[in-house]
């Protein structure tokens, strides 16, 4: 017969009558954890996950982040007709359009990651978008094939899209089940440091195209090596990330022989089940959080590493070339602090950080634009950082706070909906809404009062989450660094003995 439950909220006069009867009972509810229970990370194993999620993001956002830098030009190439705002709006709708596909990719590689592995599945995320952004450079122009070159476009980017719904996730995934519970910051700012990387290679290639060519030979056939060189770079990727072993949390979800659990890992689930129903059902609070708060990170984040380049040239009159040295240097400097940042989360709690991060827009916002404005490159330059490092606060906490906010079981999958679904219609849209602003109000301040509402719905997300700093995963056991850390977590639970 199962053992009586007591209810929810003891009769006092119950506890006092039967004290090791009650004990008994919380006992059985809340079992020790026993040093078999917890996962001592291998250090040497840690750092290689951490590298090939980040190098393989790195990739991921590489191939991503070249349509942005290239909007201009692509919106001559493929759209020829009409004025340059029109061009650059229709660049930038079918870069939207990539978003749009965001939320399918999540719901469907994120509960597979949940089945058949993390591994596997960010293996798969690496081929798509390679081939995706390879065959965007074999495009024939619109003078080649008319409105076929368009739909072409549309097409390999949904590709994109679709890939990269399933990258985040399963990369902060990936690195938060590998780490140690008190470094989670610091070794998931890494998957970002990648993010930036990327970014910067990205803007770094573009660049040079833009100093060594001049217009006709862009329009020609310079736009297209950012993205054959995707092919080779995808290839790289896919190899890093198939060299790696399956997250310890993973494997004990699947009941793997290497990690061991005793009936104080009850709470630990066993079966992984990658139901989106179930996921919808059971992790809507969460699903809620998680997209305000990508939300307002996706606005600022896609204004700030994205969209800046073509808010200089195209509403202020810089050369490509000097807007995306100006990024690329503001970038580079961030990539200088992101662990850091990473590491004060692990310290300080990740609510500190990301309030300070969102405070940052919220108050910083207007008077960088108003420097920006200015157009000298000082005074751009300032603007920038000032917006750089109220994202660093974001970049640097967020790969760990997000994988946080789900259960073992469906963190692959409740991740990459929530987050998917929160950037496609936020994140993805921001240069689209930004250009439009722009145009109907003829304000160049537009993207400041928008980072100033994303920042505000963010301050009252982070307000409303949980504090998950040196905490174990929701599901999974405790993940420590050394057998003497694991010996004294077991040991804080024994009670003091009485003489």
């Amino acid at each position: 017969m199962a053992a009586p439950r007591p209810p929810k909220t003891a009769d006092p006069e119950a506890v006092k009558r039967h004290p090791g009867l009650f004990r008994a009972i919380r006992q059985r509810q809340n079992p020790r954890l026993r040093r078999t229970d917890i996962t001592v990370t291998d250090d040497r194993a840690v750092k290689r996950a951490v590298k090939a999620a980040s190098l393989g993001n790195a990739m991921e956002w590489f191939d991503f982040g070249i349509y942005s830098y290239l909007a201009v030009t692509l919106g001559q190439v493929f759209f020829p007709s009409g004025s340059g705002t029109t061009q650059l709006l229709s660049s930038f709708a079918t870069f939207a359009v990539a978003f749009l596909v965001r939320p399918l990719g999540g719901m469907f590689f994120g509960p597979l990651g949940d089945r058949w592995g993390r591994k596997r599945v960010l293996a798969l995320t690496m081929i798509l978008m390679a081939v995706g952004t390879f065959a965007i450079g074999l495009i024939p122009s619109h003078d080649t094939i008319g409105l076929w070159a368009p739909a072409l476009l549309i097409l390999f980017r949904m590709v994109q899209g679709f890939s990269t719904g399933g990258e985040y996730g399963g990369a902060s995934t990936f690195i938060a089940e590998y780490a140690p519970d008190r470094r989670r910051g610091f070794f998931g700012s890494f998957l970002e440091f990648g993010t930036l990387a990327g970014y910067v290679g990205a803007a770094g290639l573009v660049t040079t195209l833009y100093a060594l060519l001049d217009d006709g030979q862009m329009l020609s056939w310079g736009w297209r090596v950012p993205f054959l060189i995707a092919g080779p770079l995808g290839l790289v990727g896919l190899y890093l990330r198939m060299r790696l072993d399956e997250t310890p949390a993973f494997q004990k979800l699947e009941g793997g022989a290497a990690v061991r659990a005793s009936e104080a890992a009850d709470g630990v689930e066993t079966i992984g089940k990658g139901d989106l129903a179930r996921i919808f059902r059971e992790q809507w609070r969460a699903l809620i959080l998680c997209s305000c708060l990508v939300g307002a990170y996706g606005i600022t984040d896609y204004m700030v590493l994205s969209y800046m380049p073509t808010y200089l040239s195209d509403e202020l009159g810089y050369s490509e070339t000097h807007g995306l040295l100006i990024l690329i240097a503001v970038m580079l400097f961030l990539m200088l602090l992101i662990s850091r940042v990473g590491a004060l989360s692990d310290r300080f709690g990740r609510k500190p950080v990301l309030m300070a991060g969102m405070a940052g827009f919220l108050v910083l916002s207007l008077p960088a634009f108003l420097l920006i404005g200015q157009g000298s490159i000082p005074a751009v330059t300032a603007g920038m950082l000032m917006l750089g490092l109220s994202l660093l606060c974001m970049l640097g906490t967020m790969s760990a706070a997000l994988p946080a906010l789900f259960p073992t079981r469906v963190r692959y999958g409740s991740l990459s909906v929530g987050y998917n679904l929160a950037t496609s219609v936020f994140g993805g849209t921001t240069p689209l809404v930004i250009t439009a602003l722009i145009g109907w109000t003829g304000s160049n301040l537009m993207p400041a009062y928008y980072a100033m509402g994303a920042a505000l719905v963010g301050l009252i997300a982070v307000a409303c989450m949980k504090e998950t700093a040196g905490q174990p995963l929701d599901g999974s056991p405790p993940a420590v660094e050394t057998d003497e850390e694991a010996a004294e977590l077991c040991a804080a639970q024994s009670p003091t003995p009485r003489f």
